[in-house]
């Protein structure tokens, strides 16, 4: 780990608009639109908070379902702009938000591994010569030429995952994905997200396994309400999560 940042976050907000009314079709919706009937409230994700994520650092973010931590992600991954403040990335970004995001189902393993690859602004041509490598990486060799609607999730997860960190991204963001998977996946997971940091990736978890926190963390965030209530070692920030929560 080195003192470059990866990562600033500067006095970032995120508000959402949420409506009030349940409405089932696209047809209810313009009806409703247009006699404005629709109320909206606005819904803060997260309320100006600054941070920042070293070269090689791997950040661990724990709290509540609804704490604001799968929109902080969405920040990073350049996919939701900030309603307000500054966020900054520097390189490549490889994320796992969603399980199955990036691929489409129809498709073979073999043609979502150059799909993904270049949604990651990855070369083409370079993933097709890439193709054999990720597959016998995440253990889908024989199920190559199969479209992935067939897949398990944790067949989807090896595949998301082997893709992702094929290459070195500058930052990797990944969102309970890790969970989906059997131990040797976890296992192999927790060894190439080691090594990735070891050679300057910033890694950025969301979990709300506290044993792989403590045991490839430096730092851990705990979010509240779109809040960052502390920000520091691992078991320490875990503790007093914990203990409030008793």
């Amino acid at each position: 780990m080195n003192n470059e940042n990866t990562v600033e976050i500067e006095n970032v907000s995120l508000t959402y608009r949420q409506s009030h009314l349940r409405i089932n079709s696209l047809k209810n919706t313009i009806v409703e639109r247009a006699s404005r009937r629709i109320a909206y409230e606005e819904v803060q994700a997260l309320n100006n908070i600054s941070f920042e994520i070293k070269s090689g650092e791997i950040l661990s973010i724990i709290g509540a379902n609804g704490a604001g931590k799968s929109s902080l992600l969405k920040l990073m991954a350049r996919v939701l702009p900030p309603s307000s403040g500054n966020v900054r990335i520097r390189g490549e970004v490889a994320p796992m938000i969603e399980l199955g995001a990036g691929f489409s189902p129809e498709l073979t393993a073999a043609e979502n591994i150059i799909l993904y690859g270049a949604l990651l602004g990855r070369d083409v041509n370079f993933m097709r010569s890439r193709i054999g490598a990720i597959a016998d990486s995440a253990q889908v060799g024989r199920h190559i030429d199969i479209p992935i609607r067939s897949f398990s999730s944790g067949m989807l997860a090896r595949l998301a995952f082997s893709i992702a960190t094929d290459q070195q991204p500058s930052l990797l963001l990944i969102d309970e994905v890790l969970s989906v998977g059997d131990k040797d996946f976890q296992n192999k997971s927790k060894s190439k997200i080691l090594d990735l940091a070891r050679n300057g990736c910033s890694v950025v978890l969301v979990t709300h396994d506290f044993s792989i926190v403590k045991e490839i963390s430096h730092r851990t965030m705990l979010l509240d309400k779109g809040l960052i209530k502390s920000l520091g070692e691992p078991s320490r920030i875990i503790e007093n999560y914990i203990s409030k929560k008793s």
